[in-house]
């Protein structure tokens, strides 16, 4: 897992004057909107006595403990501390990691890291978004696979025939992985070719596009950062499918996915059942399959699995992994779960460049020497 990124937190509409509790990157966060309706996250944990923040209350811009009442805002410094009286001075150390929030594809992502707004990576861009002719849906899933796997299956152009039997339309035994014309980002890589693909089941989508039998069609998929993927699906020249899947890693092991797919036909709300069906039908294939990967979690040397040319996205993929534990992103969850009970992290923030003496100690991670090191003995 990866601190110095993006991820969605939640839905739009989930985050309220309530708070709500999200467990991301192996820590948990409290969401909540302040009086003017900004969502805010700060780390859940209170750094008077270890309350929950999550539990509480939302008090105007801020968020009180359930367990004293210290109530802390949006840049996580403590605001009142009842037992004090009215004219307490806070101490300078009354504060939580506070986490920079933007809203966007009706999402709510939050910045997980310490980097300045300058050098922060961008989110996954959704360029047609607010065109005119796209209607989109929003599905959310929770599984209990690593996000890595998830990222690698949804780059990989050999599993389809295999795993989405509705996908290709190939003679058994054929080669059906055509070349692959790689794209390249600051923040990921990706690639398209044309699959052959069988006749549209759907009759709209038959009547909307013009194609009734089989065809080769354009596709394209990528990723961005560690955790996120576009796929673009054009199954005429005038029909064309978006995807863009976010996932946040909640835990070793564990994944959030939610998935916003785009498209430009069929654009009609009676039409949205239809696609969402659709979309988790495909989904549940891939789940099935990545449930029982071993190991569960994504090895760190590829010596310890075979790829193959068709692989070529997924050691791309991999060499990313490696650049951003060089930088000393990679979190070191065998630390954290060496200390489970005894000591409670944070991620750092921000302001944690700007400010010392903070209460929690920040998440222990991986130096970029410790990784290379762990690279070289796993090989």
């Amino acid at each position: 897992m990866f601190i110095n990124f993006w991820y969605p937190a939640a839905q739009s509409g989930e985050i309220t004057d309530k708070p709500v509790k999200r467990s991301m990157l192996g820590q948990d966060f409290v969401l909540f909107r302040d009086g003017a309706g900004k969502a805010q996250c700060l780390s859940d944990v209170c750094v008077h006595r270890g309350a929950s923040l999550s539990t509480g209350k939302v008090k105007g811009d801020c968020v009180e403990c359930p367990y004293h009442g210290w109530t802390f805002n949006g840049e996580g410094k403590c605001t009142r501390i009842p037992s004090l009286g009215p004219d307490a001075k806070i101490p300078s150390r009354a504060r939580v990691d506070a986490y920079p929030v933007e809203e966007r594809y009706g999402l709510v992502f939050a910045f997980l890291g310490d980097l300045p707004e300058s050098e922060r990576p961008p989110i996954m861009e959704i360029p047609e978004w607010d065109d005119e002719g796209w209607a989109f849906t929003i599905q959310h899933y929770i599984f209990d696979f690593d996000y890595k796997r998830s990222v690698e299956n949804g780059i990989d152009p050999a599993h389809n025939e295999f795993v989405h039997t509705t996908h290709i339309a190939t003679a058994e035994g054929e080669n059906y992985v055509p070349e692959l014309r790689f794209v390249d980002s600051e923040w990921g890589v990706g690639f398209y070719n044309t699959p052959p693909a069988p006749p549209l089941t759907n009759e709209k989508m038959r009547d909307v596009s013009g194609r009734h039998e089989s065809a080769v069609v354009e596709v394209g998929t990528g990723h961005h950062g560690p955790a996120q993927v576009w796929t673009y699906i054009h199954p005429t020249p005038k029909i064309s499918i978006h995807q863009y899947l976010y996932e946040t890693p909640i835990s070793e092991g564990q994944t959030s996915l939610f998935l916003v797919n785009m498209r430009n036909f069929m654009t009609e709300a009676e039409n949205d059942e239809a696609f969402t069906e659709r979309n988790e039908f495909v989904v549940m294939q891939d789940r099935d399959v990545l449930l029982n990967l071993r190991p569960v979690l994504t090895p760190r040397t590829n010596t310890k699995e075979i790829l193959v040319p068709s692989d070529q996205c997924v050691s791309k993929y991999r060499e990313f992994i490696k650049e951003w534990e060089g930088r000393g992103w990679r979190i070191d969850s065998d630390e954290i779960a060496r200390n489970a009970g005894k000591v409670a992290y944070a991620v750092p923030s921000p302001a944690r460049r700007n400010v010392k003496g903070w209460v929690l100690d920040a998440i222990p991670l991986e130096s970029g020497e410790s990784a290379a090191k762990i690279q070289t003995a796993a090989e």
